[in-house]
């Protein structure tokens, strides 16, 4: 079950209010950085939630920014305090995805477009270890069996009955057609993918050929929103190296167009579920011999 309090979504909720107090105050990061006697870059990662945030420092950024509300400061220090506890995912060590792990973790929702592998919280443990397999420097068995057993421990999300994950997946046909780990286990991924879609807090539509050339053509992308957290939500963009987080409103709004009309080219999700099924049969057709 997702903790919860979850230390990344709190500490990037954080440094969006000692920000927004900042400019209030009309100083810039250079200025507090001087009147703090630190570096102006730990401003900057206070700020993006790059770091964890002391109540040390909340008390004397909210004594610069000349906060009187003690109940504010109060919570924003509770909020430090929480910043520094460390999520169910930090064991594991060398997780090149820890970040989106956390803010996936805390999530209320999640808009997921995927053009060539289903996204990892459909994944079954066949596809999803054939996926981790394939990665860049080739994995030892032991990472292979530690990321997988995180993937499949961030399932959790959208299978816990206090809060489900209310989760959007568009995927381009490319998805379904790609075989990933042999027939068979391409098979049981689509009739898990098919069974999934089945539940309520879960949309699964399909993107197929024909619909042509559309707007995610340039990749991946994740909307993710949080029931406490800013309106706008974050935009994940995962990279061959790093991945990319955006939080500026008009990039959000963008991701969330683009969305939208993609899933309004996606077939309808009765339509994608009939799909689904037809490509799982082709592959039963693969391993029957002729």
């Amino acid at each position: 079950m997702a903790a919860k309090s979850n230390p990344t979504v709190r500490r990037r909720r954080l440094g969006a209010e000692l920000r927004r107090l900042r400019m209030a105050r009309g100083l810039k990061s250079t200025e507090v950085a001087e009147r703090l006697m630190v570096s102006q870059p730990k401003i900057s990662h206070l700020e993006n939630g790059n770091r964890a945030v002391s109540p040390r420092d909340v008390r004397d950024l909210c004594a610069i920014y000349e906060v009187t509300d003690q109940q504010f400061i109060d919570s924003l220090m509770e909020m430090a305090r929480e910043s520094g506890q460390r999520g169910w995912w930090h064991p594991y060590a060398g997780l090149s995805d820890s970040a989106y792990i956390g803010l996936e973790t805390d999530a209320a929702s999640l808009h997921a477009y995927a053009p060539t592998v289903i996204p990892g919280l459909l994944q079954t443990p066949a596809y999803a270890q054939a996926v981790i397999g394939e990665t860049i420097p080739p994995p030892t068995a032991e990472q292979v069996a530690t990321r997988l057993k995180v993937r499949l421990r961030r399932q959790h999300r959208i299978y816990d009955p206090a809060r489900p994950l209310r989760l959007w997946a568009v995927l381009d046909e490319s998805a379904l057609r790609r075989v990933v780990g042999g027939p068979d286990v391409m098979r049981e991924q689509l009739e898990h993918l098919n069974a999934l879609s089945a539940e309520p807090h879960i949309t699964v539509q399909v993107l197929p050929y024909g619909a042509g050339a559309h707007p995610g053509l340039s990749g991946q992308f994740a909307v993710l929103r949080f029931a406490d957290g800013p309106e706008q939500g974050v935009v994940h963009l995962e990279r061959f190296t790093s991945d990319l987080f955006l939080e500026k409103p008009s990039d959000v709004l963008h991701y969330c167009m683009m969305y939208d009309d993609l899933q309004a080219r996606a077939l309808t999700p009765d339509s994608s579920r009939d799909f689904i099924v037809g490509t799982a049969r082709t592959y039963i057709d693969t391993t029957v011999p002729h």
